[in-house]
Parts: structure tokens; C-alpha cells; sequence
């Protein structure tokens, strides 16, 4: 009796032994389980969009002007800038988000209207600050250059910008700005200069860029034939990318607008017809482009009705496009009376001066 007792109290004390080395391994692995949650709560989910390809998700472990470098667990990604549409950052707040949305879209409005409900001091990274501070700068900076917003405030801006932030993934963007709106206030010699400032890019594709804004500068400036020369060099290069192939044919209806400036307006409407006729309707930047340009060789051979229908393409298909869409209007304003249509001039100058109330000034 006394033995079967022993042995019933041996076989509990067994039991109650290893539930409590199961107890404490269940803790154990509890604590571990914390520790992970801890440190997947507290690591920053950065998440790079390049222009072709998935997403990486990770933390932005090096941000020069050139690229970023993003790290994942042990793994170190980078991307050249060229390759980047965007970067969305751990603690974005929401009215960064959709405002940097909008912008893309070249919504710049309505990405204002977003960005500026941003509260900056209460954002904890810098990165994520420089990146609200390019968004704001740069659609207000886009709207100056269609007369609704102040050129000499976005100048000083984009200037302190680049200033404070030289390694900044948008710099170049900055300096593209800075460079167009140079153009429109009619300071060309600063234009060269920031437009040269992206041809220092090692990015190949930037460098045509700056090549074709630099034609475009001096297209405005009335120095035709340099500009015909900087859109030959585009056009010439060996190039790899859409994005360096849409550059080129950018160049081809600036340098459409180059022959009509020197009195071969016919070889341009040439050029430019091509272009139409391989034209894709869903790119509103080169469309409203390449329909200005024939609208311009059109002028100058004299045909004020080709003329007119090419603007009036630009103002009622892509308006979206508002450097286009107002240069457009402009041109519609002197071509309507030339066709007996001054009532239609009136209309073209009153939605000019609506939309775009300091073009031209």
C-alpha cells in the first residue's frame, strides 16, 4: 500500500515537473514572440515604386542625388534616380500621400490643396519632411508657370531647397523647375545654368533631357538655329529606354517649331504630320507638344484654319495639360479673328485669362 503510494506521488511529481519546464519553454517563446513583434512594429517599411517592376519595400539606407540604396534584412538594393516614380515612406502622413498622388498625376491643385494641410512639425523624419517640402515647392511652382501662382516666391523656394538638401533623389527634379521657370521669367542665362546641372547626371537619359530643355530655352529665346542643333543632338543619340525614345520625339516637334522659325514651315508640317500619325492619345504631355508644334509650322506657311484646328486640339483634348493648353489658347486668341470668328477669340481670351491669369505676363 505504502509502495503503490510512493509511487503514485513520484509519478506526480514527474508531471508537475515537466508542466513546468513546458510552462517555462511556453514563456520563452512568448518573450521571443514580443521581441519579434517589437521589432517588426519599430523597423522602417520604406516602399521605392520604379518605373518598370515591383515595388521594394525596405529602409532607405543611402539617399544621394544619383539613387537610393534600399536595405532588406540583409540584402542592399540600389536604384538610380532615373529608374525612381516614387518613394512612400514609413510615417507619411495621409495628406502627403494623396498630395504626392495628385502631383504625380499632374494634378497640382489639388495636390496643393493636400500638401498644405500637412503639419511639419509633427513629422519625425527628415527624409519624410524634404520629401513634403519638394511636393509643395514643386506645385506651386507648377502653377506660377502658367500665371496662377508667384514665379519670384517659387524661385526663392526651390533655390533654398537645393541649397539645404544637394543629395536630395529630388535635385534634378528642383533644378528642372528652377530651369523652366528661368524661361518664363526670361532669365536664360540661369536656365543653361540648371539645365546643365542635370546634364551632370550619369544617367544617360538625363542627360538628353537637359540637352532637349536647353533646345527649348533658346527656341525661346530666338536662337533657332542653337536650338535646332540641341534637338539634332537628341535626336541622333543612340538610345535604349521609352522613356530616352519619348524624349526623341519631343526633340523631333521642337525641332518642327525650329524649321517654322526659318522659313521651312512646309518640312515641318512634314515632320510633324509623321509624328501624328504615330501619336499616342493617352501621353497628354507629348500630344498637346506635337499639336502645337503643327500648329506653329501651320502658321507658318500661312494656313491660319490648319493652324486653328491644330490649337483647338490641344484645347479641347488635353487641357490637362496647362503650359500647353494656355499656350494654345494664346495662339487661338490671334488666329479666330483672321478666320472671321472674333466671337470664338473673345472665348478663347476669357478662359486664358480664367484659368491662366498671369500667362504671358
Amino acid at each position: 500500500m505504502s509502495g503503490s503510494l510512493i509511487g503514485t506521488c513520484n509519478l506526480g511529481a514527474r508531471h508537475i515537473l515537466r508542466r513546468c519546464k513546458s510552462l517555462r519553454l511556453e514563456a520563452v517563446l512568448f518573450g521571443f514572440f514580443l521581441a519579434f513583434v517589437a521589432s517588426v512594429a519599430n523597423a522602417q517599411m520604406d516602399r521605392v515604386y520604379p518605373l518598370t517592376g515591383t515595388p521594394i519595400s525596405g529602409k532607405i539606407a543611402e539617399m544621394k542625388r544619383d539613387g537610393v540604396i534600399v536595405e532588406s534584412g540583409q540584402k542592399k538594393q540600389p536604384l538610380p534616380v532615373d529608374q525612381i516614380e516614387k518613394i512612400l515612406y514609413e510615417g507619411d502622413p495621409a495628406a502627403l500621400t494623396k498630395g504626392r498622388e495628385f502631383a504625380i498625376d499632374g494634378q497640382w491643385e489639388q495636390a496643393l490643396d493636400e500638401l498644405k494641410r500637412i503639419d511639419f512639425d509633427s513629422l519625425k523624419r527628415d527624409i519624410v519632411k524634404v520629401d513634403a517640402t519638394f511636393y509643395l515647392n514643386k506645385c506651386e511652382a507648377k502653377l506660377a508657370l502658367v500665371g496662377r501662382g508667384d514665379s519670384g516666391s517659387s524661385i526663392k523656394k526651390l533655390l533654398a531647397f537645393v541649397k539645404e538638401n544637394p543629395q536630395s533623389i529630388h535635385f534634378y527634379s528642383a533644378a528642372k523647375l528652377l530651369g523652366d521657370l528661368a524661361v518664363a521669367t526670361g532669365n536664360f542665362d540661369n536656365a543653361a545654368k540648371f539645365y546643365g546641372a542635370i546634364a551632370q547626371a550619369p544617367a544617360a537619359d538625363m542627360k538628353i533631357e537637359a540637352a532637349y530643355l536647353t533646345g527649348l530655352a533658346k527656341l525661346r529665346q530666338g536662337k533657332t538655329p542653337e536650338a535646332q542643333a540641341d534637338f539634332d543632338k537628341v535626336i541622333g543619340a543612340t538610345v535604349q529606354s521609352n522613356n530616352a525614345l519619348r524624349i526623341q520625339t519631343l526633340s523631333k516637334a521642337g525641332l518642327a517649331v525650329a524649321m517654322s522659325q526659318q522659313g521651312k514651315g512646309a518640312e515641318g508640317v512634314k515632320l510633324v504630320d509623321s509624328l501624328v500619325s504615330e501619336l499616342n492619345q493617352a501621353d497628354s504631355e507629348m500630344a498637346s507638344r506635337i499639336y502645337n508644334a503643327q500648329g506653329a509650322c501651320f502658321e507658318a506657311t500661312g494656313d491660319n484654319l490648319g493652324a486653328a484646328l491644330a490649337y483647338l486640339h490641344t484645347h479641347l483634348m488635353f487641357s490637362g495639360q496647362a503650359d500647353a493648353h494656355a499656350e494654345a489658347l494664346s495662339k487661338l486668341v490671334i488666329l479666330w479673328p483672321k478666320l472671321g470668328k472674333p466671337e470664338r477669340a473673345a472665348e478663347a481670351r476669357e478662359e486664358l485669362q480664367q484659368r491662366y491669369p498671369g500667362w504671358g505676363k
